[in-house]
């Protein structure tokens, strides 16, 4: 293939900004999609993204393009999500590209991950093609979002594309744009093989489905492939693009495409993404150079409520990690539910995500421990170390200080909402840094804030304040002194460590007596008197009880001495006293789910 008539690019944006609809009429002008047939978010395959209608996985497909020029172009699309949490999909989608096109919403304007987005395409060098879409909506400005995009991110006005996709107008405008500004592969089809591995998938039938992009040499069915980071070799099985919505086998890959291989690989952890592939008999001198390595910022548990179900979720985790490679996780036991796991996360959207997606796709059923980020603890001994779950937090006598993760963060709001904002980013702990007028209407403000606080229901909250218009984005900054207790709650003085958590001292008897209210209203009541207490060390910070269930064993005395309903009495006391002992209170999967929202 002439890699001059290749043209590789990806749609970024912030979240609901139209990119996944744009894709869609890319689809149908390319001919890839009858417009008779188009649904709307096409390469959002998962039915969870069609319901919450967001991008959660990136989705690439091969499309064949006749230029006004007359010349026919194949053009790789990598269609990726817009939301923070997925912001890992975004960086690996473009070190498969050339250039991106950045689509900005006409009513809302630049938001917080339209310039994160920008920042990630410039730190991979590619050429940026700004467009602004929507301009048929009634609250489109477009000549404001035109000065945003040329102050804020240093476009010039000429360059800045219209469109509307959901109308199907300026999309062949933008189609002639990528031939013109976004360049074709380096690379030549001589040198040895260079392929990076950019994203995987599960086939019950093939195994495991690795895509590729190809920078140097070719791949075909007598390549021995070679993985130089695991070191392994294999024989291709079947080598292919995803043309038309569809695999299409072909005889081989050369520079500059992008398609995918299956070499009968059924171990998921054999692949890591952002590996290079190279061939075994003439390999490369030096690896691609990866991806850069996104840690976690949110731990939790995730156990099977049946434990006989834990190797099909051992399993399933595995699988699930090949198609999203920033997912972490380590086997973990716990007290309260047995053997599971203790799996990291991007952010609290990022594990709803993964949970559901256990759920949906492996017929699993989870329970969720309270959500924590990973702290420093440096010992009296002068150790340091990173803590994750309250289990391993050690006692206070043997901590000289803590620390805790803050990240910058980057909000878009309303100028009117400004107050509003930063008293809700105080009560947070967050460090007001600077902030700058984005025209007449909109500013962006910049804090410091510990990540404990932001994680669970920040983003709501500066959604209602900013009647949907606020926006944020964040990235790990440093590790900053806290004061930091572990927060414990006991049923019945035995502790409960799937609702233990770490928290600010100052904030533990405030969350101590909201989880106690909480769980006294979410516990069933048993059959014997129900304690539940939230406690820091020895210190019983807040309890409630939920009452026994009542039996009236004295329906059956009709008159007569009043000592025989006393016996009564007190047989039934000691009966309550005796199962209050030995009893187990059985707890609802929802009171862990609603805890998460505290």
């Amino acid at each position: 293939m002439d890699k001059t008539l290749i043209r590789n690019f990806s749609i970024i944006a912030h979240i609901d900004h139209g990119k996944s609809t744009l894709a869609d009429r890319i689809l149908v002008l390319t001919g890839a999609l009858d417009k008779n047939h188009l649904q709307g978010q096409v390469l959002d395959d998962m039915d969870l993204e069609r319901e919450r209608g967001i991008t959660i996985k990136a989705s690439t497909v091969r499309l064949q393009y006749r230029a006004l020029s007359g010349r026919e172009y194949t053009m790789n699309l990598i269609d990726t999500p817009g939301h923070v949490d997925f912001t890992y999909e975004v960086s690996k989608s473009l070190a498969a590209c050339e250039g991106a096109v950045l689509v900005v919403d006409a009513g809302q304007g630049i938001e917080a991950q339209t310039v994160a987005n920008y920042y990630l395409a410039i730190e991979n060098y590619l050429s940026i093609i700004p467009v602004i879409n929507k301009i048929d909506l009634s609250n489109a400005d477009i000549e404001r979002t035109k000065s945003q995009i040329t102050s804020v991110l240093g476009f010039k006005e000429h360059d800045i594309l219209l469109a509307s996709a959901k109308e199907g107008i300026g999309i062949q405008e933008i189609l002639e744009k990528i031939i013109e500004v976004v360049p074709c592969p380096s690379g030549e089809s001589v040198n040895p093989l260079k392929a990076l591995v950019f994203d995987c998938r599960y086939d019950t039938f093939k195994g495991v489905v690795v895509f590729v992009r190809v920078f140097d040499g070719t791949i075909d069915y007598a390549t021995q492939l070679k993985l130089m980071y695991s070191g392994k070799t294999y024989k291709i099985e079947e080598l292919g693009v995803f043309k038309d919505l569809k695999y299409s086998k072909v005889d081989s890959l050369s520079c500059g495409e992008v398609g995918y291989l299956t070499a009968n690989i059924r171990d998921p952890r054999e692949i890591i993404i952002g590996d290079t592939v190279t061939d075994n008999s003439r390999p490369c001198q030096q690896a691609l150079p990866g991806y850069r390595t996104l840690k976690p910022l949110v731990f939790c548990g995730i156990y099977p409520v049946n434990p006989g179900d834990f190797p099909e979720l051992r399993d399933a985790i595995d699988k699930l990690k090949l198609s999203d490679a920033s997912f972490v996780f380590e086997p973990e036991n716990s007290q309260s539910f047995g053997s599971g796991f203790r799996c990291g996360f991007l952010g609290l959207l990022h594990m709803e995500i993964v949970q559901e997606r256990l759920e949906r796709e492996y017929g699993l059923n989870l329970i969720l421990t309270v959500p924590n980020v990973v702290y420093r603890i440096k010992r009296k001994t002068g150790e340091l170390m990173d803590v994750d779950t309250p289990a391993e937090f050690p006692s206070s006598q043997d901590i000289e200080e803590s620390f805790e993760p803050f990240v910058s963060l980057l909000m878009i709001v309303p100028i009117d909402s400004i107050e509003a904002v930063c008293e809700l980013v105080k009560s947070r702990r967050g460090v007001f840094k600077s902030k700058k007028f984005l025209g007449a209407d909109r500013v962006e403000l910049n804090f410091d804030i510990p990540l404990s606080e932001i994680i669970v229901d920040f983003y709501d909250k500066v959604k209602s304040l900013t009647k949907g218009y606020g926006s944020i984005d964040y990235e790990f900054n440093d590790y900053f002194p806290t004061k930091l207790v572990k927060l414990d709650i006991l049923i019945n003085t035995r502790i409960c460590d799937a609702f233990s958590s770490l928290i600010h001292k100052d904030k533990a008897a405030t969350k101590a007596h909201a989880l106690v209210a909480k769980l006294k209203e979410l516990i069933p009541r048993q059959l014997f008197e129900v304690s539940v207490q939230a406690a820091v060390g020895g210190q019983i910070l807040a309890s409630e009880k939920v009452r026994a269930v009542g039996k009236h064993v004295t329906s059956k005395c009709y008159g007569g001495d009043i000592t025989r309903k006393r016996k009564l009495w007190d047989i039934q006391k000691k009966g309550k006293k005796r199962l209050k002992q030995f009893g187990k209170v059985e707890i609802p999967q929802e009171a862990f789910l609603e805890v998460l929202k505290i």
